[in-house]
């Protein structure tokens, strides 16, 4: 999949379940074919332990990107923040606000108060007071973030679908269009490539859509 999106996409996620069944060579594999990494492995624990994993995870070969739960709490985002300070080439670090897959219900059902959008805002501006150098938000509450936080602050928008897309496990979604139009920096797209009959023209007609939004911005 990697060699057949050669050229087509900025970055490759590594997430959990790559990540899981193959460890850091999945990285070093895809940083040999030239790719920089998107490392969203989402840490969350106490301080210590998420410093020791951001430091070792940072060491891989072209992460460009790392993240780390917001929820893990201010003392836990600022000891990852610490663990990158000064290093050469570090990746950016960023922090998960409110998962795309959840709705105001589900935050109730897990004892958190108010919509996913003000919870999102608000641990965004933890994330920045930390700091981290992003987030990764929907982007419905991108636009608030951009907002709040300022031009250099980094806004990664995972739950991006095409028009014609399924939605699959998710809820806050936005089309590539809409993402761009709401402040976002990265977006992030899976299934809508990889689950395509040509991955490599969904990708590239994606990257189309994006560039046209960028050439009436400026």
């Amino acid at each position: 999949m990697a060699r057949r999106l050669q050229g087509a996409a900025g970055l490759f996620k590594v997430g959990s379940q790559l990540f899981t069944a193959e460890g850091p060579k999945a990285v070093e594999k895809l940083a040999s074919l030239g790719f920089g990494i998107f490392l969203d492995l989402k840490f969350h624990d106490i301080p210590n332990t998420v410093a020791g994993a951001v430091a070792a995870t940072a060491g891989l070969p072209k992460v460009r990107l790392l993240t780390v739960h917001t929820l893990g709490g201010v003392a836990m985002m600022r000891a990852a923040s610490e663990a990158v300070a000064g290093k050469k080439n570090r990746p950016a670090l960023l922090g998960v606000t409110i998962l795309t897959s959840m709705d105001a219900a589900e935050l109730r059902r897990v004892g958190i108060a108010g919509s996913p959008g003000s919870r999102a805002l608000a641990l965004a501006r933890l994330a920045k007071g930390a700091g981290l150098d992003g987030v990764v938000a929907s982007a419905h509450e991108a636009a608030p973030i951009r907002q709040a936080c300022g031009p250099k602050f980094l806004i990664v928008v995972p739950g991006v679908r095409p028009a014609a897309a399924s939605l699959n496990d998710q809820s806050r979604v936005a089309t590539p269009a809409e993402a761009i139009r709401a402040g976002a920096d990265y977006l992030v797209v899976g299934r809508p490539i990889t689950a395509a009959a040509n991955p490599r023209g969904a990708a590239l007609a994606i990257a189309e859509e994006i560039a046209s939004v960028t050439r009436r911005v400026r």
